[in-house]
């Protein structure tokens, strides 16, 4: 009787490595993005980038900055930085030759990619948190290097529409990665592209509408002051999937089919 009781216990197989779950993955690659000597240096700039922004407003401008206005201006630093920082957390793992490490201990490349983008997502609102407090540091600071007073609006819209752009920057920089697996590629490409892009549709009288509906930067600025209309969603979204779904669904489908060595 115990012969049989021991025969029909299912036993693990020797040598099995367990899959990590996702929260752990997003974890890992969290840390994956300020481990390497590129991902610490860049953050560090990041810092420097958003103190230095602060401190132009605070002490070059005329009037007295709200909040709102701090966190606007914060927001040209990490809207360029933060996103090379996704792409990083993507094409490191190429440059590195560690894809065949991670893909080996989780065999579904899918998983992996959700943790890079939920990473990325992550440090998205990070960026927007550290923002914020600096910003309300600066507001603090305003009655006593300047001679204005504090000023502490800032509506719920223009901070939701800050986040909300934070996130589409930061993951559009994953999905450039994950189209072009390199590192000096993805970077030139992301930062060159839109900016070609916008100074085009911009320029030509003709291609405003183009703009309009298809320029990121264009259909981001009502969205981060507010004051969006249904019109201004919808071309926020279109623009979206021309510079974050489109690139991001090649990358993927890209990454899921590759050769690693």
């Amino acid at each position: 009787m115990s012969a049989v009781t021991l025969e029909t216990v299912p036993r693990r197989p020797t040598g099995a490595v367990r899959t990590p779950s996702l929260p752990r993955l997003t974890r890992v690659e969290l840390r994956k993005s300020c481990d390497t000597r590129a991902g610490r240096w860049l953050l560090a700039v990041i810092v420097l980038a958003v103190a230095g922004t602060v401190a132009l407003g605070l002490f070059t401008s005329d009037d007295a900055l709200s909040l709102s206005d701090h966190l606007q201006f914060t927001q040209l630093a990490t809207g360029v930085l933060l996103p090379v920082l996704g792409i990083l957390l993507v094409t490191s793992e190429w440059s590195q030759r560690t894809a065949m490490t991670t893909f080996a201990l989780v065999p579904r490349r899918s998983r992996v990619l959700t943790a890079k983008v939920l990473a990325a997502a992550g440090l998205a609102l990070l960026g927007v948190a550290a923002t914020l407090v600096v910003s309300a540091g600066a507001v603090v600071l305003t009655p006593l290097v300047t001679d204005g007073s504090a000023d502490w609006s800032l509506g719920a819209a223009e901070l939701g529409g800050v986040v909300l752009l934070q996130l589409v920057y930061v993951l559009s920089g994953v999905a450039f990665g994950m189209l072009l697996l390199s590192s000096p590629l993805a970077i030139v490409t992301y930062l060159v592209l839109p900016t070609v892009f916008t100074v085009l549709v911009t320029t030509v009288g003709a291609l405003d509408w183009v703009g309009d509906w298809l320029d990121l930067t264009t259909a981001g600025v009502p969205v981060a002051e507010g004051g969006a209309d249904a019109q201004g969603w919808l071309q926020l979204a279109t623009a979206s999937a021309l510079w974050l779904g489109l690139p991001m669904a090649l990358g993927w489908l890209r990454i899921e089919r590759a050769e690693i060595s």
